[in-house]
């Protein structure tokens, strides 16, 4: 039924900001939502992997382990690289893992939670209580034995894992403690990407490394000049990797290297695209008038809308899949096989083993939840989502899930120690395991999260 102008344009008025907020709130929410259920989905898979691989080596460990030490060679004439599956996976897979690492890190630095010292103040502080805490009391049962070189392997959040079990519990943690620990989580990759170049190296080299420092000011001149080329990134990408290979560096810092130089934002104004595109839908229309089919047009409207995505959102989005149910798993196919059955009493309750459980469970949580609680009352921020005490110390246990980048750093910390790299991941999946179970029970006893009135 029609109505007249006037009540139209009254009852028009009165709706929108109405229909428009919720609207608006709906599109501002959906890329976290997306990446929310990407990651809870991926940690599922992930903790799969985990399983088997621990299955896999104690049902069938001679397979297991003859897989992975399998000898590969890529290269023709003098050019050859050897290197085992393994290598291939914690060498060069994760490259492309660290590659989305540094992507994030610049998303949040540029559009996200990172990009005002406000919004990143609170979450810093909470990541580095949630490092040095954990580190020091790794340090602390390992000071002056062969274990000490793995201090750096508490230090790590797991993303994938943490949001997961938070997703599970979202009735019952508020939505901004989730961003809160997002947040928190790319902190603590920064600090373990740095913690990695630096302490975990094979001695540098300097002519390699100034052959990356090159590189690498290569790729940013790339970034500054709004490089959208796939296969321009992929070709710089080899060339730092091979030339932080050489130089002692651990390659896989390539990857964030890269991460970090690729364009966050579109090449053009979006005003100005879309005026282009109104250009171009007119034309269209016009065709379709005349009853002809304008190709130049439709081709044109396609070179907009590209270009109104910028290069990073566009491999984020190729990459993202790809990684969290490829690459991720795969490494924790390869990396969580543990032989319980060839592990001697000693281990089990080693300093190495113990010590990781302790740091991760303990240490994660003590050192969270303290500095963010220290920090709240200072008067610095407030309790994100204005949770309670125990849905904050919930999620500070959660974080204490420490898989992916625990396992990496296990490995370089014990390259030619395999009875202590083993009992490290013994110390991960039981850190681990404990922290999102206990950690989980805590938040579900929480009261449910109180929804606003629709």
């Amino acid at each position: 039924m029609d109505a007249s102008p006037t009540m139209t344009t009254v009852r028009d008025t009165s709706a929108a900001p109405a229909a428009a907020t919720p609207a608006l709130f709906a599109l501002a929410l959906r890329p976290f939502q997306a990446f929310l259920r990407l990651e809870a989905a991926s940690g599922i898979v992930l903790l799969g992997c985990a399983v088997a691989a621990l299955v896999w080596a104690n049902v069938a460990f001679d397979s297991y382990r003859r897989l992975f030490a399998a000898p590969l060679t890529i290269g023709v004439g003098g050019l050859v690289a050897r290197f085992s599956v393994l290598e291939l996976v914690n060498d060069g897979l994760m490259t492309l893992f660290f590659f989305i690492v540094g992507m994030e890190i610049k998303r949040e630095l540029v559009h996200g939670e990172l990009r005002t010292r406000a919004q990143a103040a609170l979450p810093a502080i909470a990541a580095l209580g949630g490092m040095l805490v954990p580190a020091a009391i790794f340090l602390a049962l390992n000071a002056g034995g062969p274990g000490a070189p793995g201090w750096g392997v508490p230090m790590a959040t797991d993303i994938a894992f943490c949001i997961g079990v938070l997703t599970l519990l979202k009735r019952r943690v508020p939505h901004g403690l989730i961003v809160f620990v997002t947040a928190l989580a790319v902190f603590d990759d920064i600090g373990g990407i740095v913690v990695i170049a630096v302490f975990y190296g094979t001695g540098v080299r300097w002519s390699w490394l100034l052959a990356a420092a090159v590189i690498a000011a290569g790729a940013l001149a790339m970034s500054r000049a709004q490089v959208r080329s796939a296969a321009a990134w992929t070709i710089a990408g080899v060339m730092l990797w091979y030339a932080l290979h050489h130089s002692g560096v651990h390659p896989t810092i390539a990857g964030v290297i890269l991460g970090l130089a690729v364009p966050a934002r579109p090449r053009r104004r979006a005003r100005d695209v879309i005026r282009e595109l109104a250009t171009h839908a007119n034309a269209l229309a016009r065709a379709a008038e005349e009853e002809e089919r304008d190709e130049a047009a439709l081709h044109g409207v396609d070179d907009r809308l590209e270009e109104l995505e910028a290069p990073l959102t566009r491999f984020v989005h190729a990459l993202h899949p790809w990684i969290a149910f490829a690459v991720m798993p795969l490494f924790a196919l390869a990396n969580s096989g543990v032989h319980l059955a060839g592990l001697e009493a000693a281990q089990v309750t080693g300093t190495v083993a113990v010590g990781t459980l302790v740091a991760l469970f303990v240490g994660k949580q003590v050192g969270i939840f303290t500095f963010t609680l220290a920090a709240v009352r200072v008067g610095l921020a407030r309790i994100p989502g204005g949770a309670s005490y125990p849905k904050l110390l919930g999620v500070s246990i959660v974080a204490g899930i420490g898989f992916t980048v625990a396992l990496f750093i296990a490995g370089l910390a014990y390259p030619s120690a395999p009875r202590l790299l083993d009992e490290a991941k013994l110390g991960i999946i039981a850190g681990s395991l404990v922290s999102g179970s206990v950690g989980a029970l805590l938040l579900s006893l929480t009261a449910p999260v109180q929804t606003a009135p629709g």
